[in-house]
């Protein structure tokens, strides 16, 4: 029998030798060195075909089967995963079931790596201050105080981070998590959040911090003339942040209305007016984002207080219940409120001047077009908190609530 490793470098030598024009290997099912291996000179730009793989690889197992583990290894490593029964001996034989008896000790803990606290040597890229870094939208159930309805449990997305000194590589994300579920049998306040916020700063060693909440507030709203009710869902959200050491409590609230185009308006009544041509005007579901900063040492703003300042402002609010006299109710209150972006903008930032409880605010509109293809947008911000010269590329996008 031929030797399989010389009939390896034979083939080798014919197919990478000096020839302009290499030989090509057919082989067929014969045994190894009969007569049915052949050379000769294929078109070497052509795909190998099946059979040819599967004598290709027949080889390769029979020259390994000849040799050891490492030579195997020194030709390339990979080429073991082709061979059945083969493993490089230097690699050791690693148990694949799950270890469920396996418990951990403090022995054990010790010595398990932690790369997130090495030393600043391990550090990739620029050695700079990363201002926040943490987990976001780990969901949990939380307890909150409501000023109508007693206490209510919400499915809560929280988002945690810290900031991480320049010469520290990392930090210990799940600490963000397990501070956290420390405080969540408690009913929530922005009291019980500063808690939380302090606590994982302390475990983490940073300067600054930030939590934000975000859950679906319920509220029961009535219908505009049937009697009616149902419930209202409003995207609210909590956030604490502390910078610098000034800490500032943040509440934002998503209010979805419709608003009717007032040049639309009339227009359809001078088509009525001048032609006797039934018209009607556009109106759309439009979306504003209002985030408040809060007044340090003033009374507690309840989310239904938010909300009730944003329906005073605009209160062509979408409705939950309808009968055929509450959508007569809807196109008359339409009617008496025709509104463009501006309006909206301008009508939500009066009302929250009214309120003493408020500091800083920002109010985002966005009218979801009927008549354009696109929509119409605009942004107010009072005070220096949200003031900012770059607009998020997916800002407007976010504002969209299907459904």
């Amino acid at each position: 029998m031929t030797d399989p490793r010389s009939e390896l470098r034979r083939i080798y030598k014919e197919i990478i030798g000096n020839s302009d024009e290499p030989p090509h290997l057919g082989v067929s099912n014969a045994p190894m060195g009969g007569t049915d291996m052949n050379i000769h000179s294929p078109d070497m730009s052509r795909e190998p075909t099946r059979a040819e793989a599967e004598a290709a690889l027949a080889l390769l197992r029979r020259w390994a089967g000849d040799v050891t583990a490492e030579e195997v290894a020194t030709l390339d490593p990979l080429v073991s995963r082709l061979i059945p029964g083969q493993e490089v001996s230097n690699y050791p034989a690693l148990a694949r079931a799950y270890p469920e008896e396996f418990e951990v000790d403090e022995v054990y803990k010790a010595s398990m790596p932690d790369l997130q606290n090495g030393p600043s040597s391990l550090i990739r890229g620029a050695q700079q201050q990363i201002q926040h870094v943490g987990i976001s939208n780990f969901r949990l159930p939380i307890r909150f105080h409501t000023r109508d309805n007693g206490d209510l449990t919400l499915e809560t997305s929280v988002t945690g981070t810290v900031s991480l000194e320049a010469e520290k590589k990392g930090i210990n994300m799940s600490r963000i998590m397990r501070t956290f579920y420390k405080h969540a049998s408690e009913t929530f306040s922005f009291e019980v959040i500063e808690r939380a916020l302090d606590a994982y700063k302390a475990d983490l060693d940073s300067f600054d911090a930030r939590i934000q909440m975000r859950f679906s507030f319920p509220m029961k709203v009535e219908s505009l003339r049937s009697g009616l009710s149902g419930y209202q869902y409003y995207d609210i959200a909590l956030e604490l942040v502390e910078t610098a050491g000034v800490r500032k409590k943040i509440v934002h609230l998503d209010y979805v209305y419709s608003s009717t185009c007032p040049c639309s308006l009339e227009l359809s009544e001078h088509a009525r007016q001048f032609r006797g041509q039934l018209a009607t005007p556009h109106s759309q579901r439009s979306v504003a984002r209002i985030s408040v900063l809060l007044e340090e040492g003033a009374e507690v703003l309840w989310f239904e207080d938010l909300i009730d300042r944003a329906r005073a402002a605009v209160p062509t609010e979408t409705q939950v219940m309808v009968k055929r006299e509450d959508e007569q109710a809807f196109a008359e209150l339409n009617a008496a409120n025709p509104i463009f972006v501006e309006d909206a903008a301008r009508l939500f930032t009066e009302q929250l001047q009214l309120d003493t409880r408020i500091s800083d605010f920002r109010v985002i509109a966005s009218h979801q077009e009927s008549l354009h293809s696109h929509d119409a947008v605009s942004v107010l911000t009072e005070g220096e908190t949200f003031a900012a010269e770059s607009i998020d590329p997916r800002l407007f996008a976010s504002l969209f609530h299907v459904g």
